[in-house]
């Protein structure tokens, strides 16, 4: 099992490689892609040709392509994406800075979506066709069909206007007390994670459903095994193969979801820094957001394929 697994695992590792390198062809693409000249669209056509030419000098834009895509490609392996052209500080110090905000934000997500959705899949296919289940779907439906924006500025109107318990935005490190810090990201987080939770759960009953109809678990109930054990020792871990595919799709969907709900709320993390560079032109940000994004989701995708295994 384990030499198995060892053996797993190092091909997955070797077939990212390519996947990583396409990743690095299209993020370098961004700047030569953009119509015209680069450094027109980054500084404005009112800018000097002094100003273009220093610019093209310290982007490495005089160096042919390929020069160039290697020089930037054994930056980024050293984490070193240059400066960033608005915020006058190293691209990577910029993006540390506004790391633990989307970071933290993702994670209570994905910690809300798992807590709603495994349990309400589970209570609905060991109790399918009843009101339960329909209420359960029913609302599971609302989360997937209701963008995340539209929720959040809901969740903002009335917890934050009409009621007053929850700041209406902004952020605390989670240095300055949890307490403090976790009441600016209630509201963002339950929006982030609620259409999450409703197509998970959705998710989790169908298999679930299927599972609970195969000979095995007919034969555990025949064995006089307790109903809570029979669906948490053989039924759920079952189901949560294919759900495990949906869980790394959901995660990757919230670090893409994160950015517009940043914005919403007025929180200082990687995907507002990522809209802000944008609307700037500051390429070097947008490229190594980008990639690190790309890096990120491939990552655990990886990591998801080596749970099936222990599942």
């Amino acid at each position: 099992m384990g030499d198995c697994l060892t053996a797993y695992i190092i091909r997955r590792l070797l077939l990212l490689i390519p996947v990583l390198i396409i990743v690095a062809v299209i993020v370098f693409s961004l700047v030569h892609l953009t119509p015209g000249d680069p450094t027109s669209a980054m500084l404005g056509r009112e800018a000097s040709a002094e100003d273009k030419a220093a610019l093209r000098e310290e982007l490495g834009l005089n160096k042919p392509v390929i020069e160039q895509f290697i020089d930037w490609s054994w930056g980024a392996m050293r984490l070193d994406f240059g400066d960033s052209l608005f915020i006058r500080k190293p691209v990577t110090e910029a993006m540390l800075d506004r790391a633990e905000p989307t970071g933290l934000l993702t994670l209570y997500s994905l910690i809300f979506a798992l807590a709603v959705a495994i349990p309400s899949g589970v209570i609905a296919a060991m109790r399918p066709n009843s009101m339960v289940d329909r209420l359960l779907m029913v609302t599971s439906i609302s989360g997937a069909a209701i963008p995340s924006f539209f929720f959040g500025i809901l969740l903002m109107l009335l917890f934050a206007v009409r009621l007053g318990w929850l700041p209406s935005g902004g952020y605390n490190n989670i240095s300055e007390g949890f307490w403090d810090h976790f009441r600016y990201m209630i509201m963002p987080s339950i929006a982030l994670g609620f259409s999450a939770a409703g197509l998970l759960a959705r998710i989790v009953r169908s298999t679930m459903l299927d599972v609970l109809n195969q000979d095995y678990i007919r034969t555990a109930h025949a064995k006089g095994l307790a109903e809570r054990r029979v669906v948490r020792r053989h039924a759920l871990r079952n189901a949560m193969i294919p759900a495990m595919t949906v869980i790394g799709i959901m995660l990757a969907n919230m670090l893409g979801g994160a950015v517009v709900i940043e914005t919403v709320f007025n929180i200082p993390g990687m995907g507002r820094l990522l809209v802000q560079s944008v609307v700037r032109r500051d390429f070097p940000v947008v490229q190594a957001a980008v990639l690190v994004v790309a890096v990120i989701e491939v990552l655990v995708m990886l990591f998801i394929d080596i749970m099936y295994v222990f599942i």
